[in-house]
C-alpha cells in the first residue's frame, strides 16, 4: 500500500505542477471588465489542449496500473516460493535503445517546434526505429528466458517478468501506433511544422513516460528496488 501511495503522490505532484503553468489555474468568472479581443502579440501561454489534458490524465491511470502490479509483486516476493530469475543481459542494450528512442523524441520535438522540418524527419525516424528495436529485443529476451529454462508457469517470479514487461510492451506498442502515424505525416509534402507540432509533443511526453516506467521495472527485477525499499523501512523503524 505505501509503494501504490507515494507513486500516486509523485504522479499528482507532476500533474499539478505541469497544470500550474497552463493557466488551468485561472478563474474567469472573477475579472471584470469588458471582453478584450486577442492580442497575437501578447506574451501569454495559448490554452493547453484538451487532447494534452486527456494525455496526462491517461498517463495517471497508467501509472495507478504499474503502480499496482509493483505492490502486487512486492507482497509476492515475500513468499517462500518465490525464486528471483536473472536479468536477461540483452534488457541493458533495449533499455538503451528505449533511452535513445526518447532522447531522440525530445530532439524531433525542438526541431517541430523550430520548424526545421529537415532535422524533424530523421528525429522522428530514428525515434521509430529504436522504439521497435526495443519491442523486438524484449521478445528476444523472453525468448532466451525460456530457452534456459524459466518458462512462465515455473514460479511467481517468472510470471510478474513475462507480465510485467508484456504490460509495458503493449504499451509501448501503442505508443508506436501514434508515433508511425505522425512520421508518416511528417515525411509528407504539403504538410506544415505547425501541424505536427502537438503530435510531437505528445508522443515526447508519452515516450518520456514510457521509458520511466521502465526504469522503475527494469530496476525491480535486477533486485535494486527491493534494495531501497529495505532501506526506506530500516530507516523508518
Amino acid at each position: 500500500m505505501n509503494v501504490i501511495l507515494v507513486f500516486l503522490a509523485a504522479i499528482g505532484a507532476i500533474i499539478i505542477w505541469w497544470l500550474s503553468g497552463q493557466r488551468l489555474t485561472s478563474k474567469p468568472w472573477l475579472e471584470t471588465g469588458s471582453v478584450q479581443l486577442p492580442d497575437h502579440h501578447s506574451t501569454e501561454r495559448p490554452p493547453v489542449p484538451a487532447v494534452k489534458i486527456g494525455l496526462f490524465v491517461f498517463l495517471g491511470v497508467v501509472g495507478a496500473l504499474f503502480s499496482l502490479a509493483v505492490s502486487a509483486y512486492f507482497m509476492r516476493a515475500a513468499s517462500a516460493d518465490w525464486w528471483a530469475m536473472p536479468v536477461p543481459r540483452l534488457l541493458w542494450v533495449n533499455t538503451a535503445a528505449l533511452a535513445l528512442s526518447s532522447a531522440a523524441l525530445q530532439w524531433a520535438k525542438r526541431e517541430a517546434g523550430q520548424g526545421r522540418m529537415e532535422n524533424l524527419r530523421p528525429a522522428l525516424a530514428a525515434a521509430f526505429v529504436l522504439a521497435v528495436s526495443f519491442l523486438v529485443g524484449q521478445v528476444q529476451a523472453w525468448r532466451e528466458s525460456v530457452a534456459a529454462g524459466y518458462v512462465l508457469i515455473d514460479n511467481p517470479a517468472n510470471s510478474f517478468f513475462y507480465m510485467l514487461t508484456g504490460l509495458h510492451g503493449l504499451h509501448i506498442l501503442g505508443g508506436l501506433a501514434v508515433l508511425a502515424h505522425t512520421t508518416v505525416r511528417a515525411f509528407s509534402t504539403d504538410v506544415a511544422p505547425e501541424r505536427l507540432r502537438l503530435s510531437v509533443d505528445l508522443s515526447a511526453i508519452y515516450s518520456h513516460f514510457m521509458l520511466a516506467v521502465w526504469l522503475l521495472l527494469f530496476a525491480l527485477f535486477a533486485g535494486w528496488a527491493n534494495d531501497f525499499v529495505d532501506l526506506c523501512r530500516t530507516l523508518l523503524n
